[in-house]
């Protein structure tokens, strides 16, 4: 599959996978200067300086780097971030610092990972009844631990 990446800031990276298995790409960070700082409990917007052509039928999911997130306390905002296929805007990031001290992001430094996967579109049907199943109503913590 090719997906088409233009350059919305001439410091931007093409996302890069770190191995011939990998599901995800790095995303990079383009910032003013040489670094950022995100203090404890706040959320910095960095934008990869990219605007991607996302095929139809399929989405970008901008997901954590499991060191920033393990190693740091750094992982994106809303969790995961969701990229349509119509958007051809710069792909930013919502970092948050979940960690106890500032953490400084580099210029250039890996900050998240796309992943592009296939999506249905759901049709939504209203109804009186739903099927029964064995779980039913049973919900967090409900399957045991």
């Amino acid at each position: 599959m090719i997906v088409k990446v233009k350059k919305t800031d001439a410091r931007a990276k093409v996302p890069t996978y770190g191995s011939l298995s990998a599901a995800g790409a790095d995303l990079y960070a383009v910032i003013e200067g040489n670094s950022l700082t995100i203090a404890p409990g706040e959320t910095a917007m960095i934008g990869t300086g990219l605007a991607l052509e996302i095929p139809e039928g399929y989405v970008g999911l901008v997901y954590a780097r499991s060191g920033l997130a393990t190693k740091r306390g750094i992982a994106p905002a809303n969790k995961v971030g969701v990229i349509d296929s119509d958007y051809r805007g710069e792909v930013k990031v919502a970092l948050y610092n979940h960690s106890a001290i500032p953490q400084i992001i580099e210029a250039g430094e890996r900050i998240a990972q796309l992943v592009i996967a296939p999506y249905l579109t759901a049709q939504f049907e209203e109804a009186e009844t739903l099927s029964d199943t064995s779980r039913a109503g049973g919900g967090f913590g409900s399957t045991g631990r």
